[in-house]
């Protein structure tokens, strides 16, 4: 792909932007280059346990965005070795932009659930996040709820949400559309979009601390963002205003996202890279970022922390994470089309 000069100008800067805050990767033995979505602090655990047991050097550059977009500038050229995400749809996105290895690892393949990997190797998971309803303890009496449930008039005027365009409520829609066609997705979409309290904003937190306030009795969030809460003293209060709903537990499971890993398609040290990989799915490695960052284990048999833990067990929505990835043009066009972040009045 030719890179016009401008473009050229945009990812200069863009690198001096990323790498303000960690020195640039190295090509030397001993080392593997990590491109992360993910901050830092929440994988320098890992990252130190993965050193102290292999002798082999962590670099990571983080940023929020453009690091697939920073790959596929760099070309055969890239530093980076993997590419770490905190969502599905980033590994669905560097694998089409051809930024991704296939790898097939036996380890590996052993430890992933079939599920939470690339059939083509592309990309694995490493955690899994339930997408959840956070209901008010004080205002809402049921203790169960399906994704179903969010388009009925019942609850008109009483949801909380972030944009319908962020990427966990992209892949949500997608499994909407999976399970119940193109046509009755809309239809609930539209009743969904008519429930909410408010226009879509911020991020999960924001919902749950709208729901404490009283400005809603349902916020949908990612499970995780309990764990954070709860260990912060400022939000502890909006977490303890609400109780965790597992929206179809009963029925086929709770849509699941994932945190995950890819091979970057020029990796200098691939073997160090696939050291890295196979280093996360361990059963040492599966329950520090577990206990680290309040998400689900992977791997089977991998405890979560005791506060995930204290929940019950989780029960999955077994659709496989590939034909959600399939379905995400169509979820964000649909998001679109029925106007879900104009808000409940458009």
């Amino acid at each position: 792909m030719q890179i016009t000069r401008r473009a050229r100008l945009r990812t200069a800067a863009f690198t001096l932007l990323a790498l303000s805050s960690f020195s640039a990767p190295s090509h030397a033995e001993g080392t593997v280059n990590i491109y992360s979505y993910r901050e830092p602090k929440l994988i320098e655990p890992l990252l130190q346990a993965f050193t102290a047991k292999t002798g082999i050097k962590a670099n990571v550059v983080f940023a929020n965005t453009g690091l697939i977009e920073r790959m596929t500038a760099e070309g055969n050229n890239s530093p980076a070795d993997v590419l770490l995400t905190n969502e599905f749809g980033l590994l669905v996105q560097a694998a089409a932009a051809g930024v991704t290895a296939p790898t097939s690892n036996e380890t590996i393949n052993a430890r992933v659930p079939a599920e939470l990997r690339d059939p083509q190797g592309h990309w694995i998971g490493l955690t899994r996040r339930a997408r959840i309803i956070y209901a008010s303890k004080d205002r809402v009496a049921q203790n169960d709820i399906t994704y179903e449930e969010l388009a009925d008039p019942k609850w008109r005027g009483k949801i909380c949400s972030r944009s319908g365009q962020h990427t966990y409520n992209v892949s949500l829609v997608a499994s909407m559309i999976a399970h119940l066609g193109p046509d009755k997705a809309e239809t609930w979409l539209n009743g969904f979009k008519a429930n909410l309290a408010r226009k879509p904003a911020g991020g999960d937190r924001e919902q749950v601390r709208d729901v404490q306030a009283g400005l809603c009795d349902l916020a949908i969030g990612n499970t995780y963002y309990m764990v954070a809460m709860l260990k912060s003293p400022e939000q502890k209060v909006w977490a303890d205003a609400v109780k965790l709903l597992f929206p179809n537990a009963k029925d086929r499971g709770t849509h699941v996202n994932i945190t995950g890993m890819s091979l970057a398609a020029h990796a200098p040290n691939a073997a160090n890279a696939k050291s890295l990989m196979e280093f996360l799915v361990s059963d040492e490695a599966q329950k520090l970022y577990a206990d680290a960052n309040g998400e689900y284990p992977v791997v089977a048999g991998v405890k979560a922390s005791e506060t995930v833990e204290s929940w019950g067990p989780l029960k999955p929505d077994g659709l496989p994470l590939t034909k959600i990835g399939e379905l995400r043009k169509k979820a964000s066009e649909l998001i679109d089309k029925v106007r879900f972040d104009q808000g409940p009045n458009s």
